[in-house]
């Protein structure tokens, strides 16, 4: 769960486009945007390395301070350099202390199946419904000792104490476990007859 909150520290700014929003870049900075439910939303500028390495968290409550002034948000879109991959800017969504919001998770497997059977997720983001200070990074399934055919699915799911589950067909699999098909093995095996002479290669080349 991602039980501890994030400060991040950082200013109000005036200015937008992309000339500002450059000369942030340069100085390690990231413009960001606070939305508030109808409200005025709330333009920053934040610290790039402590915004990036706290964006490695999936679902993390982040305290903005800024000012005299703080807001408890969470991520609501990244966007990134297609090439660089580096932020270059941050939507954030505010939140209060008690508030459930809906958030999407990703899933990951633990534990091996038996003999050659491989755990293949099947939805690879589940959609929970959380307390904010008690989101989840990830839901874990355990795909120890099955075996090939076995499933698991959304009703199977165990969620970590406070989280629901908000997904529509309860029957759908989350993870299925499966012995991989081999490749075919590669034909070597040529028929002489099937060879072309040199004399051949030489009509067909003239």
């Amino acid at each position: 769960m991602a039980n501890n909150t994030i400060v991040l520290e950082g200013e109000l700014r005036t200015e937008f486009g992309k000339g500002p929003a450059r000369r942030m870049r340069v100085a390690k900075e990231i413009p960001a945007t606070v939305y508030a439910g109808g409200e005025q939303p709330v333009y920053l500028k934040l610290p790039m390395k402590d915004t990036t390495l706290a964006l490695r968290h999936t679902n993390a409550l982040i305290t903005l301070k800024f000012g005299d002034e703080s807001r408890m948000a969470v991520v609501k879109d990244v966007q990134r350099n297609p090439v660089k991959r580096v932020v270059e800017h941050v939507d954030f969504y505010e939140v209060k202390a008690g508030e459930k919001i809906d958030v999407e998770v990703p899933v990951f497997v633990d534990g091996t199946p038996k003999g050659a059977a491989i755990a293949f997720v099947d939805i690879q983001e589940l959609k929970v419904r959380a307390d904010v200070a008690n989101l989840p990074e990830r839901i874990v399934v355990d795909v120890n000792g099955l075996a090939e055919g076995d499933k698991v699915f959304l009703k199977d799911l165990e969620m970590p104490e406070g989280v629901e589950l908000d997904m529509d067909d309860l029957e759908e699999s989350v993870v299925t476990v499966e012995v991989p098909e081999e490749a075919p093995a590669a034909d070597t095996d040529v028929n002489p007859a099937d060879v072309p002479t040199t004399a051949e290669k030489d009509d067909a080349e003239a």
